[in-house]
């Protein structure tokens, strides 16, 4: 059961220090011959052991029994009275002669000095918060320490370190080569190095190392414990390589050690060294062995805290680990001793979560008095601080934070890259707290570089976030926006990485969603509806089970979705309207109102203002219904924003959607009525007044007079009397100028001066309009449609409204597109761009239908298309349609009908057909027809007089010739109707042809792969067969070979009998021996014939041998030039000594150990029987090694 008990296969035992000692003692009574003995029970001692010291003192005793009686108080934990009793029986042997005597007890009292110091406290129990971080001066410790010798004084580690170094020093004086001189000053300087800094810790660790080095010297390295120590010593070195390596040396020359273990000491080495599971088996195996060991039960919790938090507190996994760690070995170890400082710091944090605020205060105070390691005397003062920092006693937590910084050698001010992490980013909260965000960034910016955590760049992050947010409602510098933003993305986005890695399994923060979505929200929509989606998820995943029940035949989905915020809801549904995802967006409003209704079932204490929410998400819902544009969501729309108006009637929101839905859907009635009302009712309101301006931008008469332009007044009035700087009525008056300019007389130089006046007023506008918000889309569009008209720099122009597009998905952007790339006789790019446009506006807007039709008539004039010419007719068609019967749009038409007949009189007979000149024949007398309308119009596009002339025109001349032009094509095509007839029936015989010459291919090549197919399967079955029969033929063989033992009635193999059978051929001589050897590892199977065959002669394959010389194949060899019958066998299975080896077949200096071995090949005769050749087998070596032959493939032959 080696493997059961310990490393070296040791059983459990109880390694109780104190075994050893006896449990009375007799102390002899007088002198000389008349002596008596006094029994002195260890087990059951006095309280006072004055009487007892007394008796030793007056009866000189030896120093042993003093040293007896004060280890028996000891190991009752009576260490006080333990060094009364050394320090009087020291006093006893004062004289000079006694110093050997003196020498052992200063050496057992330094000893329990030190046992003391592990047991005192650190710092002074009443003013634990007051003291320092963790390394005082002197000056600080006797402040802390009391009155020096008083009653009342608490004794600390460096008062009692201070006793040890007094009583080791006396001790060295008397003998300074005492052994255990050597190994008590190393556990002296080993526990001095722990309370010091770590600048000045090394001196002491080498003087450890070095007193140790000195008792394993002294004792021919045969001391456990001074080798205990040299491990411990290069493991606060940081020497851990070196350290594990000499605790492995401890459990091997005792395997039995476990007080203290060398396996806690390897573990610990194991762990800084990156191997945690292997750690664990050591630390679970020092349990096992010792299952009261405090320290052996610690780092084993330690192990599984540590795993427990590599996982989310979600992950089902994460409960057992947590449980197994606090209940199980923790507490198991706080009975053991609830002063172990890093028991009270674990269970510190364990309170901490369960904020019981009183409990976790006295263990973080018992972790920092009685630690003498910094890292657990920094982890008290963290608690500490998070109790202060969760209460709201922000200077007493900064404070705190600061000192756990500086127990683990920090500067306390986190400036430097030393010191504890966690209380570093505490402070930085803190700062926060206190709206000191320069100084907090400046702690995180230092942490960030030194450990890029998800916390670190989560909280800075969130600070230039704030930044960013903060400086955009206050107009700071574009730079200052732009770095923060940059900075706030960037580190928010490096948190979602980390998400990703399936190592770290950090938890996903729905708060640093939000936060990259609110920073998304105008740079990038599609990102931050990504982000808030994300959230969606993570709120979902959230929900507690008795949330996720569903009602039969309910959407599981949308019944979860429900569950969550409304205002979550309502936000992923605006982005989806801002994507023009209107159904999308329609479905999460109507989602968020049902979460309303939820919540407002859910809230008791009306805390929650659901009216608010339910009046927002309505009025959202009613613009996604309007925004798809139907008649079905047009009216629920309608009844939406009318059921807002009878709970908040003052809504003017409601009211100005209904004016304008009105207005779009009776621009000459209704609509303008509503949107007067609208107007009147609120003047004041930037918005309303920005509508009405709308309103009167379609129903204006057009006029190259600024000042009698209705618009240009209206939003005059609103710049003078209102706001100066408001954005759409400067955008707006620079439209206005546009639009005049555009439609002014060019005709003399003063004209086009007062034109290039009027570009330079609009561009003015659009540039105060920029300089207000640069990012005004409208007006860079502005500015583009200036420098395309004026300038006639379509270029720039087309550079400004692409980049328009990037961020404004407006259909004006796409029609100026579609304008100036029309100007660049790009027609292909000025379609695609009018269609976007059209898509963009439901196919309704007349203007793009008509520019549509433009275009399509350019370009079909450029390419002389026929097909151009009708797409153009059919949008101008539909223009006409939508402007409801437009006189400028109905003279269109004419025009694009007399533009087709032009077309067709001008192409050859052989590029159109009768048919389309008789539709362009009934075309233009619709547009004579249509002219002679126009022109008895109240305002025609062109004058009366020339649309009459060009009517009569057409009647009189075109018309004729279009006669004359379908009379000659119906001539052409009767001509070449018999001739087309022939060559479309040899173009169908030829592809008949074809199709059967294909057909004819493809049977063809199915026949092969069926033939293929066919052949296959056959060599398949085959080749089946032929391994059936080889099989078959293999287990005849072997059952020829079988007989039945006499005997036992068994099958065995066939033994040939001697003298009988063919030859044996000599092979691999170096493998065999004689009888003692054993038999050819390469021997090969003999061949059995049936017994009526064995009298017949066989056929012989002979080969004919040449000398290496003339082989032209190396590769075939043969073991020797000659078979001799004086190379066979003398008996069965019995092997010649080699003539050239020892008695074991081993080479001898003539017979080299790599000559190769030559081998032969078996070769099968023609009944399947192998040759005699290849029956023998090789049983004896050949007295002379000979040279292999090659045997020539062309010179074998077979012979009978």
């Amino acid at each position: 059961m080696a493997d059961a008990n310990g490393a070296n296969g040791h059983a459990v035992v109880d390694n109780d220090r104190y075994a050893w000692m006896p449990t009375t003692v007799d102390i002899p009574l007088g002198e000389g011959d008349e002596t008596d003995v006094v029994e002195i029970s260890l087990t059951e001692l006095w309280d006072d052991p004055t009487e007892l010291c007394t008796l030793l003192e007056n009866e000189n005793i030896k120093p042993d029994f003093w040293f007896l009686t004060a280890l028996a108080y000891a190991k009752q934990q009576k260490m006080d009275v333990a060094i009364g009793i050394l320090k009087q029986g020291l006093s006893n042997f004062s004289g000079p002669k006694q110093a050997q005597d003196r020498l052992g007890i200063l050496n057992a009292l330094c000893w329990m000095y030190l046992w003391k110091c592990r047991d005192a406290p650190r710092v002074s129990v009443d003013n634990v918060v007051d003291a320092p971080a963790f390394w005082a001066s002197s000056t600080q410790m006797a402040s802390m320490n009391g009155a020096p010798g008083g009653e009342d004084s608490v004794k600390t580690k460096e008062h009692w370190l201070r006793e040890a170094t007094g009583a080791l020093n006396e001790a060295s004086r008397i003998s300074p080569s005492y052994p255990p001189v050597f190994l008590a000053r190393g556990v002296l300087s080993l526990l001095r190095a722990s309370l010091q800094r770590p600048e000045e810790r090394q001196d002491s660790l080498r003087q450890a190392l070095k007193s140790f080095d000195d008792a394993l010297r002294s004792s021919g390295n045969r001391n456990i414990m001074a080798t205990m120590g040299k491990a411990r010593v290069l493991y606060a070195m940081g020497k851990y390589s070196e350290a594990y390596t000499v605790y492995q040396s401890v459990l091997r020359a005792a395997p039995s050690q476990t007080d203290p273990d060398p396996r806690i000491g390897i573990g610990c080495c194991l762990w800084q060294l990156g191997h945690h599971e292997e750690a664990h088996n050591a630390w679970q195996r020092a349990l096992e062995l010792r299952p009261n060991s405090k320290t052996a039960l610690m780092m084993n919790a330690l192990y599984w805290l540590h795993a427990s938090s590599q996982l989310p507190t979600t992950d089902p996994k994460f409960r057992p680990m947590y449980n197994r760690a606090m209940q199980e070995l923790t507490q198991k170890a706080w009975k053991v001793d609830n002063r172990y400082p890093i028991i009270n710091s674990t269970f510190g944090n364990f309170f901490m979560t369960m904020k019981r605020w009183p409990q976790m205060q006295k263990l973080a105070k018992t972790a920092i008095e009685q630690s003498e390691v910094s890292a657990i005397a920094s982890d008290g003062w963290y608690l500490l601080a998070r109790m202060a920092h969760s209460q709201g006693e922000l200077k007493q937590a900064l404070e705190f934070y600061s000192r756990s910084d500086q127990a683990r050698g920090g500067d306390g001010r986190g400036g430097d890259d030393k010191g504890y992490l966690p209380a570093k980013f505490g402070m930085a909260q803190i700062k926060v707290l206190l709206e000191d965000n320069v100084d907090a960034k400046f702690r995180l910016e230092r942490l960030y570089r030194q450990n890029r955590s998800p916390e670190v760049m989560t909280l800075l992050g969130t600070l230039y976030a704030e930044d960013y947010f903060a400086n955009s409602i206050m107009g700071a510098k574009d730079e200052d926006k732009a770095e923060a933003w940059k900075k706030a993305v960037s580190l928010l986005e490096a948190v979602r990485t980390t998400w990703k890695d399936p190592k770290r399994k950090y938890t996903e923060d729905p708060d640093v969603l939000l936060n990259l979505a609110r920073l998304y929200e105008i740079e990038s929509p599609e990102k931050s509806m990504q982000c808030l989606q994300h959230v969606e998820r993570l709120q979902i995943e959230k929900l507690p089970e008795d949330k996720r029940e569903v009602d039969e035949g309910e959407d599981a989905d949308r019944a979860m979705r429900i569950q969550l915020p409304p205002e979550l809801i309502n936000n992923i549904g605006c982005f989806q309207f801002l994507a023009e995802k209107y159904a999308q967006a329609t479905q999460s409003f109507q989602d968020a109102l049902d979460s309303c209704i939820r919540v407002n079932q859910e809230d008791v204490d009306n805390e929650v203002d659901t009216d608010a929410l339910i009046t927002s998400i309505s009025y959202n819902l009613a613009r996604s219904y309007e925004a798809q544009g139907d008649e079905q969501n047009l009216a629920r729309a309608t009844e939406t924003y009318e059921g807002l108006l009878k709970r908040h009637p003052g809504y003017l929101d409601a009211h100005a959607r209904l004016a304008k839905m009105k207005l779009d859907s009776d621009p000459s009635g209704e609509g303008p009525k509503k949107i007067s009302e609208v107007y009147h009712s609120a003047e004041d309101n930037l918005e309303i007044r920005a509508l009405y301006g709308y309103y009167l931008n379609k129903a204006k008469r057009k006029t190259n007079n600024i000042a009698e332009d209705q618009e240009q007044r209206h939003m005059k009035h609103t710049l003078r009397d209102y706001n100066k700087h408001d954005h759409y009525s400067l955008v707006a008056m620079g439209n206005v100028h546009l639009a005049i300019a555009r439609e002014m007389d060019r005709l003399t130089d003063q004209d086009k001066e007062k034109r290039r006046k009027m570009y330079h007023k609009a561009v003015e506008f659009f540039a105060k309009a920029l300089e207000l918000d640069e990012k005004n889309a409208y007006a860079v569009q502005g500015l583009a449609i200036a420098i395309t008209e004026d300038q006639k720099n379509l270029s720039a122009g087309i550079q400004l409204f692409t980049q328009v597009r990037e961020v404004l998905k407006d259909v004006s952007v796409y029609m100026n597109l579609g304008h100036a790339y029309c100007e660049l006789k790009q027609y292909a790019r000025s379609i695609e761009n009018y269609e976007a446009a059209l898509q963009k506006d439901g196919g309704r807007d007349a203007t793009l239908l008509a520019c549509l039709g433009r275009t399509w008539l350019q370009r079909a004039k450029q390419e002389n298309s026929l097909q151009g010419m009708k797409s153009a007719l059919d949008y101008s068609q539909r223009a006409y349609e939508a402007s409801r019967h437009s006189v400028p749009f109905k003279f269109n038409v004419a025009f694009v009908r007399i533009q087709i007949a032009q077309l067709l009189f001008a192409l050859d007979k052989s590029k159109r057909t009768s048919a389309d000149l008789q539709s362009a024949l009934e075309g233009l007398d619709e547009a004579v027809q249509a002219f002679e309308e126009v022109a008895q119009s109240p305002k025609p596009p062109y004058p009366q007089r020339d649309i009459e002339q060009r009517a009569v025109m057409i009647r009189n001349t075109m018309r004729k010739q279009l006669e004359r032009a379908l009379e000659e094509q119906n001539e052409y095509e009767q001509a070449n109707a018999s001739r087309l007839a022939e060559g479309k029936a040899r173009l169908e015989a030829e592809k008949q042809a074809r199709e059967a010459a294909e057909r004819a291919r493809r049977e063809k090549e199915a026949e092969q792969r069926a033939k293929i197919m066919e052949e296959r399967r056959k060599m398949q079955e085959r080749d089946q067969e032929l391994a059936a029969a080889r099989a078959e033929e293999e287990r005849r063989r072997e059952e020829e070979m079988m007989t039945t033992d006499e005997e036992t009635g068994e099958r065995k193999k066939r033994v040939k009998k001697k003298g009988q059978g063919g030859k044996r051929k000599k092979k691999d001589v170096d493998s065999e021996s004689d009888g003692d050897g054993g038999t050819s590892s390469r021997a090969r199977s003999r061949s059995v014939v049936d017994a009526e065959d064995e009298g017949e002669p066989r056929r012989k394959k002979k080969r004919t041998l040449h000398k290496k010389g003339r082989a032209e194949k190396p590769g075939k060899y043969k073991s020797a030039e000659f078979i001799n019958s004086e190379d066979e066998d003398d008996d069965d299975g019995v092997a010649a000594p080699a003539a050239n080896g020892d008695e074991n077949g081993a080479p001898t200096p003539e017979a080299p150990a790599d000559s190769p071995l030559p081998e032969i090949d078996d070769l099968p005769n023609e009944d399947g029987v192998e040759d005699e050749e290849d029956e023998e087998e090789a049983a004896v070596a050949t007295r002379k090694r000979r040279p292999a032959r090659i045997v020539e493939d062309e010179d074998e032959m077979d012979e009978d």
